[in-house]
């Protein structure tokens, strides 16, 4: 039943146990199991359709879970509070979850898991048609502008299709996401809202984003953009074992992205390109049997020949291994095994694949996700200071914390 109010606001008046501002992982997945207990919500997205960060996640793939996921593979100032979670909802319930909906993981590189034969949008599909048997409602193009606290519960203030509107609940779930991405809605507003109530927010920054390279080495990087290499990257806390990608602006690939959650502007960065061989006894093997084979043919074996081309800025490529002097063998393995990066900088947010930071799990109850300020008040995925790795970590973090908060709305 709608009501117009005399100010010209749109009373929507609903029988919902609970608003959720937020169509993405999480709210979609909060939303399901509200359903599956009989429980009706309204979601609220400000983009066109819901899913919107789904949708291009993995180039279109959507590597929707990690095999290997635990506590250890996410960032936050408390490193046991999304262990609650995990333990209500687990991996197997999310490969569960979505084989009962058509959907068969199918294992790629180090426990990733993704659709066999389908794709990112499948994945959305199978919330939007549960969304519509379990009659959740879901408002696209709703800008929300304002929450207001009552004594009942919380009152929603949107705008959609050029009119304002309102509507009431007991329960409010903000899962709006992070700010990676703001070319697909990504918004500051689970951050804004809770400071406006006093919650402490953990400084945020971009996390699993490419690195960038200025100065007078950015010509050289440049000149190797396209080439993969895999290698170990590494600062003084982790070391990632993945590949790297050169671009015309710096560094990408999963090792980068994976160590740019780690890395603070001015560090440097350890890169070994030849990770589990050691090129010194791979040289002294062929000065002993083929002195005359020059360094660069070595080199040829593991890398592509553009980037051993490119080495000739730091390695006597075209020297015969049986030539080569103890300063040269050092510097080669010091090049090799221990290459220095200083980043100038990272991509931002546009790049981003997720966000470091934000509401501070001190306060929220890691068993429920509840406000401990504001009671009915719930927050959920990437806006909580948990971040995971690269690799269907950030996912299964999404799930598990729609499904905890779906239980006690």
């Amino acid at each position: 039943m709608l009501i117009l109010h005399k100010n010209n606001i749109i009373n929507e008046l609903m029988d919902a146990d609970a608003i959720i501002i937020g169509a993405g992982a999480c709210g979609l997945m909060c939303a399901v199991q509200a359903g599956y207990l009989g429980k009706t919500v309204i979601l609220l997205e400000k983009s066109p359709k819901p899913g919107a960060k789904i949708l291009i996640s993995g180039g279109g793939r959507c590597n929707y879970t990690n095999l290997n996921t635990s506590n250890e593979q996410f960032i936050s100032d408390n490193e046991h509070f999304c262990k609650s979670a995990f333990t209500q909802w687990t991996v197997d319930d999310t490969i569960g979850f979505f084989e009962t909906n058509g959907i068969i993981g199918k294992e790629k590189t180090l426990g990733q898991l993704f659709p066999d034969g389908k794709n990112a949008k499948d994945v959305v599909d199978v919330f939007t048609s549960l969304c519509q048997d379990f009659n959740q409602v879901i408002r696209c193009n709703a800008d929300v502008y304002g929450v207001e606290i009552t004594t009942e519960g919380f009152i929603v203030n949107y705008e959609m299709d050029g009119k304002k509107r309102q509507v009431a609940a007991p329960s409010l779930v903000i899962a709006t996401g992070g700010l990676p991405i703001p070319k697909m809605g990504a918004t500051d507003f689970a951050m804004r809202f809770a400071k406006s109530k006093g919650f402490e927010i953990v400084n945020t920054f971009p996390a699993l984003v490419p690195l960038t390279i200025t100065g007078k080495e950015e010509e050289w990087y440049a000149a190797l953009s396209g080439n993969s290499i895999f290698c170990e990257v590494s600062n003084d806390q982790i070391s990632f074992e993945e590949n790297i990608l050169f671009t015309h602006w710096g560094l990408s690939g999963p090792a980068i992205l994976q160590i740019s959650s780690y890395w603070k502007a001015g560090e440097q960065i350890n890169i070994d390109l030849l990770p589990n061989q050691n090129i010194s006894d791979l040289i002294n093997a062929e000065r002993s049997s083929n002195g005359k084979l020059l360094l660069s043919t070595i080199l040829n074996r593991f890398y592509p020949k553009k980037f051993t081309d490119a080495l000739v800025k730091y390695l006597p490529l075209q020297k015969p291994v049986a030539a080569l002097t103890n300063a040269e063998l050092d510097t080669i393995y010091n090049t090799i095994h221990l290459f220095k990066v200083k980043p100038a900088g990272d991509k931002g947010y546009d790049k981003a694949e997720v966000m470091r930071g934000g509401i501070n799990t001190s306060e929220l109850s890691s068993k429920t996700l509840e406000s401990k300020k504001i009671p009915g008040l719930y927050f959920g995925g990437e806006c909580i200071d948990v971040t995971g790795w690269l690799g269907g970590y950030n996912f299964q973090w999404a799930w598990a914390s729609g499904f905890v908060i779906a239980q006690n709305i």
